[in-house]
């Protein structure tokens, strides 16, 4: 059974070692996202909340999961266990933003955020959950499904912190034109005021009467 055990994780060493460390670096890439949001000064702390902390909890899970059956265990039951630990609390974790980013009012969230921000993550934390619970059982396929669902984990930071990125761009874009915009409108002329005070009439066209007077075309006497 030790044996059993040791051998199907050890074919699964290189596989974490590449997806830990890329959860590992890829942590930092959260770090920028949060500078460009507060340069821009357009972050707003519920938003954050819903929609850049989870991130950086996705990448440390998956590094969590890469740790964790990278680790020289005599069996399956406590890694499993501890896998499935880890998947019950990012259950838990991603019914709390689902509430965070339905009650926050930063951003109107479309479907698009709504799948990678709160669907996916509840599906690759629960395919944890539920494959770390048989790993000792069903060895073989459970391995592949926790690794699928570590790289999915993996997937889904990546992209949201680029949607981030893009969605900052395009915000800063759009008021730099809008600020063209009102400066080449240029400022708006005040009108024209005659000696009394009193803004000049236009010039009476052919067969009209005097401004106030009747539709004579001839001046009074």
């Amino acid at each position: 059974m030790h044996e059993g055990a040791a051998s199907a994780l050890k074919a699964w060493e290189s596989f974490y070692v590449i997806v830990g460390s890329s959860a590992g670096a890829l942590t930092g890439l959260q770090f920028v996202v949060m500078t460009l949001i507060g340069e821009a000064g357009r972050g707003r702390s519920d938003s954050i909340a819903a929609f850049g902390t989870p991130n950086v909890v996705h990448f440390c899970a998956a590094l969590l999961v890469a740790a964790i059956l990278s680790a020289p265990w005599t069996g399956l039951l406590y890694p499993g266990l501890t896998v499935a630990a880890c998947g019950a609390l990012g259950v838990l974790y991603s019914a709390v933003v689902i509430r965070r980013a339905r009650r926050q009012r930063g951003y109107e969230p479309v479907f698009e955020d709504w799948l990678w921000h709160t669907v996916l993550p509840l599906l690759a934390y629960a395919a944890l959950l539920l494959t770390g619970v048989l790993l000792e059982w069903g060895a073989a396929s459970a391995l592949f499904v926790i690794g699928a669902a570590v790289l999915l984990l993996v997937f889904i930071g990546i992209h949201n912190a680029w949607d981030t990125v893009t969605y900052m761009t395009a915000q800063a874009e759009m008021r730099d034109q809008e600020a063209e915009a009102r400066a080449g409108a240029g400022p708006v002329a005040p009108p024209l005021v005659s000696a009394a005070g009193a803004t000049p009439a236009a010039a009476p066209g052919p067969g009209s009467g005097p401004p106030g007077g009747g539709g004579s075309g001839d001046a009074p006497a």
